[in-house]
């Protein structure tokens, strides 16, 4: 072959790929769903993933039919694209091939960006599609912050195990701190590892990750109302609908909604309404809390899309709205202001149940007998890394490439959330 890998670069290659193995920590916190390379060509990279069924019961008597309550169970689900097609490349001349060693550091800092983008795109899905909401007057530094992130998961009946908490840098510091001064005597091994390496562990039942990075929102003030005396707050899921192209699947995560002015707003933002109260997704019962939302984009002057969708089923349900029905309806209003949660900016921290992100790595086929040298490789996660390389005889130039493909998809936004301090 034309081109072909050295010893030593395909050495470097597997130690390129253990190195982006061991950096991708927040894609081990997620659900990993491997795709088929034919499918998703032909399903144009895009395939849509099951939402966890919510059944309902009845009560029964031996004797009795029950035929009147054989419904249909609404599956509900999310289009899931491989919409992440990341490359790192560099080249090299004959001059700088003389130093061995600079292949490999280029080859290092590719893996390590490589790496970053996956982790950077799992921490923004959860970070500006979470619609579970904890704000925090004060700064960071005490159990009861996560505590809160708990209880919000537990009220709304997310599940309490494999969930995950990715602090800033400076939040985990803070949270930190007041783990070192829990005790003030050394000797607590959880105290001692605080105060040595800043490390918090798990907290709440949350593993903790610190980040070096992390999303932001900024602050948010405008005065904006919304009515919840009509269908806005009877969202009706539906698995399909009929349009021209015939039954097409339906995204059920996401509501637009008219309120009075969308001016000001940004996506990311979050808030609540007077009234609007969660539920438990499984019994249904109120939480007595105001049920938490997200901005996902301004549409118009007017409309803007949020989520998760306002299910109240306050008015002749259909069976999918009892089945999913994710608020209490406890007061209506023309009018009802929406109270922003990130009343001034702030860096964003996400919580999330694994079940709740997937991951979804992809694959090229990139031909190897087409005068480029290929080197392919996957991770434990069936994440790949593609290696190649081609010389060109006229500019005594070497180049390189490494590419991986992979998507990232919330399935299901009400059992992700944010905390977020300093509101």
């Amino acid at each position: 072959m034309a081109n072909a890998f050295s010893k030593e670069e395909i050495v470097a290659f597997e130690s390129i790929l253990e190195g982006f193995q061991d950096a991708l920590v927040l894609s081990r916190a997620v659900n990993v769903y491997n795709t088929d390379a034919t499918t998703m060509e032909r399903a144009r990279d895009t395939i849509w993933r099951p939402m966890p069924y919510i059944a309902q019961s009845f009560n029964s008597t031996v004797g009795t039919s029950i035929s009147s309550n054989y419904d249909d169970m609404t599956q509900l689900s999310v289009p899931s694209t491989l919409g992440f097609s990341k490359t790192s490349a560099w080249k090299l001349n004959a001059k700088e091939l003389r130093d061995q060693l600079q292949e490999g550091r280029l080859g290092t800092a590719a893996r390590q960006k490589l790496a970053s983008d996956i982790n950077v795109a799992v921490n923004n899905l959860a970070a500006l599609q979470g619609t579970l909401v904890v704000p925090i007057a004060g700064a960071a530094g005490d159990y009861d912050d996560v505590a809160l992130c708990d209880a919000i998961m537990n009220e709304q009946g997310v599940p309490n195990y494999d969930r995950y908490l990715a602090l800033s840098t400076r939040d985990y510091n803070g949270l930190a701190g007041n783990l070192a001064a829990a005790t003030r005597s050394f000797g607590n091994a959880k105290s001692d590892k605080a105060y040595e390496r800043s490390y918090v562990g798990m907290v709440a039942g949350f593993d903790t990750y610190k980040l070096d990075y992390a999303a932001r929102l900024t602050a948010q003030a405008t005065a904006v109302t919304i009515a919840t005396n009509g269908a806005q707050v009877r969202f009706v899921p539906r698995a399909t609908t009929t349009a021209t192209a015939g039954i097409l699947n339906v995204d059920n995560r996401y509501q637009t909604v008219t309120v009075s002015t969308t001016v000001g707003v940004n996506a990311g933002d979050c808030f609540q309404i007077p009234g609007i109260e969660a539920v438990h997704q499984i019994t249904k019962a109120s939480t007595g809390q105001l049920k938490t939302f997200r901005v996902i984009s301004v549409d118009t002057g007017t409309t803007m899309t949020i989520s998760p969708p306002i299910i109240g089923a306050n008015s002749s349900p259909t069976d999918a709205e009892l089945q999913y029905q994710n608020v209490y309806v406890a007061s209506t209003s023309a009018a009802a202001t929406l109270g922003w949660l990130n009343d001034n900016a702030c860096n964003v921290n996400p919580f999330w149940q694994k079940d709740s992100i997937e991951l979804l790595p992809g694959r090229y086929a990139v031909p190897s007998d087409a005068g480029t040298a290929v080197m392919r490789a996957s991770t434990d996660q069936g994440i790949e890394l593609v290696m190649q390389k081609f010389y060109d005889i006229d500019t005594m130039t070497t180049k390189y490439r490494l590419d991986t493909l992979f998507g990232v998809v919330m399935t299901n936004p009400q059992m992700a959330g944010i905390l977020i301090f300093g509101q």
